[in-house]
């Protein structure tokens, strides 16, 4: 077999009519970035990750690299038609603003910018005090 031909296939959604305003979800953790691009009943369309852009280890923890992966993100929605995003945050991460800034950076226009991160209200109860 050989591999060194290997063809890469892009999702183009081109029977059904373009999606004018959609939702990206962008959920941030300590490690990575994951950004979905979901179409208004919730349907995923594309999605992109600081992984999925080229980072290893410790650089997907970047605001760099969530900047590049939301820009890629942006591309995608693009062939598929999109112009229009609602953005949801969700969690606490270096690449907040970038991840934002990358999307308006491709080229989409933000309509609504909510936070969706969980904050907990008094936390878990914590382990009861050692007796020596």
């Amino acid at each position: 077999m050989n591999y060194s031909n290997k063809q890469r296939y892009e999702f183009v959604n081109s029977n059904s009519n373009p999606v004018v305003s959609s939702r990206v979800y962008v959920q941030l953790t300590s490690n990575n970035t994951i950004l979905t691009l979901t179409d208004p009943e919730g349907k995923t369309l594309a999605w992109a990750s600081c992984g999925s852009a080229g980072f290893k280890g410790g650089r997907k923890n970047t605001a760099y690299a969530a900047q590049t992966a939301a820009d890629s993100l942006a591309k995608k929605a693009h062939k598929l038609g999109v112009s229009t995003v609602r953005v949801i945050l969700k969690g606490l991460g270096k690449g907040r603003d970038m991840a934002v800034r990358g999307l308006v950076m491709g080229g989409l226009k933000i309509s609504r910018l909510e936070d969706r991160t969980p904050v907990p209200h008094n936390g878990c109860r914590p382990p009861k005090k050692r007796r020596i």
